[in-house]
């Protein structure tokens, strides 16, 4: 019988197959391999009595996320302020990367935005739509904006990040329809709600399963060669096969159709300015984690 993790806690992992959840214990041949279950793993059970199982196998996963660790995540909701907290516009950048490494495809929210009259021309807000990536423009509290991402959770194990304090458990909570994660009260010195995510948990909602993450404002993202940091900037593949070389890192180089499209305006500088920062870290600490 196949199922999807929905909660580990304690050695207990609760596995949700079609409508049913079973209380299992894993295998004890995964203590010998360093393989655990976590949650958002697709895994074979075998059912005893009392709703009550084994975790027999785990089935091969799409990704595995570290913060919080779960598996198999196939849309991730980014989530910023317009306005308190304030965009940190490279925290954005580093979340869509982040994205990006894992294969996840990417809805961009950005809430609040009753307070601010001007967020249509915010830069972060232009930056992203540049770049072309899913944006969605959020007054969490009244509703605006909830309809669309409820159309996007269909059929995904979906994960809403970003920093602490922009409305991610607020929005999780209006879609749900009741308390699934506990909200954060807004530090007045800081402007910026404190962490109040204390598990992983798959909440079944509007047809797809969801789990909230913590807002952690740092994000590890480790590079093994300098050549693949352009992969996780989609705006540039359709430019890059015009460069003049291979293997151009579209920095110093003549006849670059990147650093072209920059000049014209068909890629966001803000967007560009942000890889030459990656290039430079990655010059001055090699395979660095940041």
């Amino acid at each position: 019988m196949d199922g999807i993790i929905i909660k580990g806690i304690a050695g207990f992992y609760y596995v949700k197959v079609n409508e049913e959840v079973f209380e299992c214990k894993a295998r004890g041949k995964f203590r010998n391999t360093g393989e655990s279950p976590v949650v958002g793993d697709r895994v074979r059970i075998s059912v005893m009595d009392n709703m009550k199982g084994t975790i027999e196998d785990i089935y091969e996963r799409k990704n595995i996320l570290k913060r919080p660790i779960v598996s198999n995540i196939s849309k991730a909701f980014v989530v910023f302020a317009v306005k308190h907290p304030d965009i940190n516009v490279d925290l954005l950048n580093k979340f869509l990367i982040q994205c990006e490494m894992n294969d996840i495809d990417v809805v961009v929210c950005f809430n609040k935005v009753d307070l601010d009259n001007d967020y249509a021309n915010n830069i972060a807000i232009e930056m992203v739509k540049s770049a072309g990536y899913d944006t969605l423009i959020l007054n969490a509290k009244e509703g605006l904006g909830i309809e669309e991402i409820k159309k996007r959770l269909k059929d995904n194990i979906s994960v809403f990040c970003g920093p602490s304090g922009v409305g991610k458990s607020t929005i999780l909570n209006i879609i749900a329809g009741y308390e699934a994660m506990e909200t954060g009260k807004i530090s007045d010195r800081l402007r910026r709600g404190k962490h109040t995510t204390r598990h992983s948990e798959l909440l079944s909602v509007e047809s797809g399963l969801v789990v909230d993450t913590p807002g952690f404002s740092n994000l590890d993202i480790t590079f093994d060669e300098k050549q693949e940091i352009q992969q996780y900037f989609p705006e540039f593949r359709s430019f890059i096969e015009e460069c003049r070389f291979k293997g151009c890192m579209h920095f110093k180089e003549p006849s670059c159709a990147v650093k072209e499209a920059v000049e014209q305006g068909e890629i966001n500088e803000n967007r560009y300015n942000f890889y030459l920062r990656l290039l430079e870290e990655y010059e001055k600490g090699g395979n660095k984690r940041w």
